[in-house]
Order: C-alpha cells, then structure tokens, then sequence
C-alpha cells in the first residue's frame, strides 16, 4: 500500500513550549485519517507544517514516498481554518475564478458543484451561505486541482445537524468514489468514529497511538451480553475461554468483557453445558471513554 504522507520526528516549538512533539505519523492511500485531540494539542500545527504553512523546528516528513517538493504539494488539496472565497459571487462563479487562478480546467466546474452539493444554489451569494455551504464550496475550490490527498482542519466545527451530515456524507463519496486519501483534525470523536478508517490520538504534541477501528472496538470496554437460565453455570463454562475477572452476573445476563472475536466459542461452551441462551448482544464500553483515558482527560 503506498504511503501519502510519513513524519519523522516531527516537531514544532514556540519558545520553549512543544506544540509539535516529534511525532511519527503514517498515512496510507484511501486512509480516511481521523486526528483526533484536545483543542490546543498540536493538530493544526503539525497539519500547517505539513502543507507547507509553517517551518518545522526539527524531524522532517514525506510526500508520497519523496521529500515534499513543487509537484508533490499540488497533489494536496486543503482547508485549513476559514475557506477564503469572493463573498459577493455565487458557488459556480467562484469556482470559476479560482479554476482560472489555478490554471485548472474551467470545463469541470459544474462536475465539482455537483460532487460538493452546490448545483442547485443558482446566483446566490457565497457571503449569504450556511456555514456548511461555505465549508463544501472550501472544498470544491480544493477539488479544482485534483487532490489525491485532502487536509481538513475541524470541518465540521460550528455545524449544524444537518451541516454535518452533509460534510460527513461528502467525504465518504469522494473517498470511494475518487479514491482521495483525507487527513482530518476534530475534537468531535463521534463524527470521526462514523467515516475513520485509522485514528491518530495527540496529547500535548505528542502522538499517543494509531489505531483503526477495529483494533479500537477490542480495547473501547466492550461487552457481549448473553441471557441465559442459569447464570452462575454459565459463568463456570465460560471460564474455560475468560478469565474471572472478565465475567459478571447482571439479572439473568452473563457479561463478557472483550472476547468479540470469540463469541461463537463461547456461545458453544454455553450449549454444550446444556445452559439455555435466549439473546446474544453487544454492549459498548464507549470510544469517547477510551479516547479520554489515552489522553487523560
């Protein structure tokens, strides 16, 4: 699989506060990156150093295999605080404009209006947008030069509902449908935890882990629940794949902490110890709970 975007090392400092702590980060083509930290944790700056904005003061980091070079950082596409637009032009003839600025293909304005859900604004004014309007038309001028890689800094931040949804429902179809590998920056877990395919967790600067979902619903708390006749009989059979410790009583419910990949196994000790099992569930422990522990919140 190729890397888009290595750090080594990696580190910004402001006088003697570390912002950027030598983090090492890897980012794989079609990665939907989800950075996740508390505000002030060092993501908009380690995203600023890497698109270029801001110099840093040690490690370095690679660009789809190579050093950072002209050719690279135009296959990046961003936005990063604020989207700069021409407030008193509609979607189209912003896009227009910027197409020009680029020197991208004016030809393929109104394909991007429609990947960014902004066919239908007509001759309505960028400045008189919702701000999730705003975000996707940000987008749609990042769109202009065919990104292959896509820096987001808090995009849905300040959205509504409906804003969300649609910034989350955005990113998905342009990562399936164009392949375009995403870095995104939030302090919202469970708008990430819903489009993430890895998440990258920063402290202080510092990069605490990367994990991807899956690796994350074995470690988040998880239970399976099974109703059954005989609770404490239960228990005894289970004890031949969990430990104690990972088993408790509730009503007539047994609860096995972690073991998902196991239920099966375990659903056949049940029935082979003759104990009747009516219902099979999962009970998450919560992703918020395991991100706030690593980041000791």
């Amino acid at each position: 699989m190729t890397t888009v975007l290595q750090t080594y090392g990696l580190t910004k400092a402001f006088g003697s506060k570390l912002a950027v702590d030598h983090v090492d980060m890897r980012i794989e083509r079609g990665d939907i990156y989800g950075f996740i930290g508390k505000n002030g944790a060092g993501k908009t700056t380690l995203m600023r150093m890497v698109l270029s904005l801001a110099l840093p003061t040690a490690g370095s980091f690679e660009l789809f295999g190579a050093a950072p070079n002209e050719q690279s950082r135009k296959r990046i596409g961003s936005l990063v605080e604020t989207p700069g637009f021409y407030k008193n032009c509609s979607a189209r003839e912003n896009l227009m404009r910027f197409a020009i600025l680029y020197g991208a293909d004016v030809s393929e304005v109104d394909e991007i209006l429609r990947q960014i859900g902004l066919e239908g604004t007509g001759n309505k004014k960028a400045g008189k947008f919702s701000l999730g309007m705003k975000q996707r038309l940000g987008i749609g001028i990042a769109l202009l030069s065919h990104p292959e890689f896509i820096v987001l800094d808090e995009p849905v931040n300040g959205l509504d509902p409906a804003g969300i949804m649609e910034m989350r429902n955005l990113i998905q179809r342009l990562n399936r449908e164009k392949g375009t590998t995403f870095l995104i920056s939030s302090h919202l877990l469970d708008e990430l935890s819903k489009i993430a395919t890895r998440f990258g967790i920063i402290n202080n600067g510092k990069l605490v882990e990367e994990i991807r979902p899956e690796e994350l619903r074995e470690k988040d708390g998880s239970r399976t629940r099974f109703v059954v006749n005989d609770p404490q009989a239960a228990v005894a059979a289970l004890g031949a794949l969990a430990a104690p410790q990972e088993l408790s009583i509730r009503d007539y419910a047994v609860l096995v902490e972690g073991h998902q990949k196991e239920v099966p196994q375990l659903n056949r000790l049940l029935v082979e110890a003759g104990i009747e099992v009516s219902s099979i569930s999962h009970e998450s422990g919560g992703l918020e709970k395991y991100f706030m522990e690593r980041i000791g919140g």
